[in-house]
């Protein structure tokens, strides 16, 4: 059978006429930049985290495409239920949904303790897993799309960060088996895994490192390192129905699996000693 496949007006907008959530967005960093990118192509938007990322809010207001922030701790069951329930309220169909929200906790396993531990894991993977239950009886069926945010460290590993890593490499896990579980809905799930992205978190551990270090770091992306828009860039496209033939991957950005990470370098006693906690919250 050969299915006709309309080509797509880039100057319409890719996401005209679609509502987009986005889970753990801040005023900066990749759900900033997803969140502008998507509005650019017409996307009505929700941004979805703990705390509303106000100047990001009124940048995107200014675009007069629809734009709502969404009170919402992915760790918590009944807010999640309260987010979806509003999107669908603002914006009626729910065509995609992005699993941004995450932290990221640098330390030693055995100096992490069960809350720390459960805090990562609750956020990073359960949050993605509890918002996409949440959503799955409203995302448009079929052509809806979940897209998950994982990262270089869920395929890759790295001293100090084992429970950010396995909670990322969760992630991929879970994209492969619920896009098997979708399909036959016409759903689409997929998956990011960015390497080394300038935001104000990479710079924080950048001042931490050595030179040495950095320029072991640097080494590992060929194309050198990215930034958010690069992330959003293809996020867009995943999104797309551009990409309506891709479910279950997940796609590294800036790097190949077949590159090991500095694991020694990354690391570092320097910053063991200097930097207990380096945490983005963008929940």
């Amino acid at each position: 059978m050969v299915t006709t496949v309309q080509v797509l007006d880039a100057r319409k907008g890719r996401f005209s006429h679609k509502a987009v959530l986005i889970t753990g967005v801040s005023d900066h960093g990749i759900g900033g930049a997803i969140a502008g990118r998507l509005t650019n192509e017409g996307a009505a938007v929700a941004l979805a985290s703990r705390t509303e990322p106000k100047r990001l809010v009124d940048q995107l207001q200014r675009r007069h495409r629809p734009c709502a922030y969404l009170c919402c701790d992915v760790r918590c069951e009944e807010q999640v239920q309260a987010a979806v329930a509003e999107c669908r309220a603002r914006f009626g169909a729910l065509d995609v949904l992005i699993n941004n929200a995450g932290i990221e906790v640098v330390r030693r396993l055995d100096d992490l303790d069960d809350a720390t531990l459960r805090e990562v894991i609750d956020t990073n993977l359960m949050g993605a897993i509890r918002m996409s239950r949440a959503v799955l009886p409203h995302l448009r069926s079929p052509g809806g799309v979940i897209v998950n945010i994982s990262s270089v460290l869920g395929l890759a590993g790295c001293a100090g960060f084992s429970v950010y890593s396995a909670s990322k490499a969760g992630l991929t896990g879970f994209t492969q088996s619920l896009a098997w579980e979708l399909a036959p809905r016409g759903i689409r799930v997929v998956a990011v895994a960015p390497g080394v992205v300038l935001t104000n978190m990479s710079a924080k551990y950048s001042e931490q490192l050595s030179p040495q270090a950095v320029h072991k770091l640097r080494e590992v992306h060929p194309l050198d390192v990215g930034l958010a828009g690069d992330v959003a860039a293809a996020v867009s496209f995943l999104a797309s129905d551009e990409a309506r033939w891709i479910t279950g991957v997940t796609l590294p950005l800036g790097w190949a699996p077949s590159l090991l990470l500095p694991a020694n370098e990354c690391m570092t006693e320097e910053i063991h000693h200097r930097v207990t906690e380096n945490t983005e919250k963008k929940t």
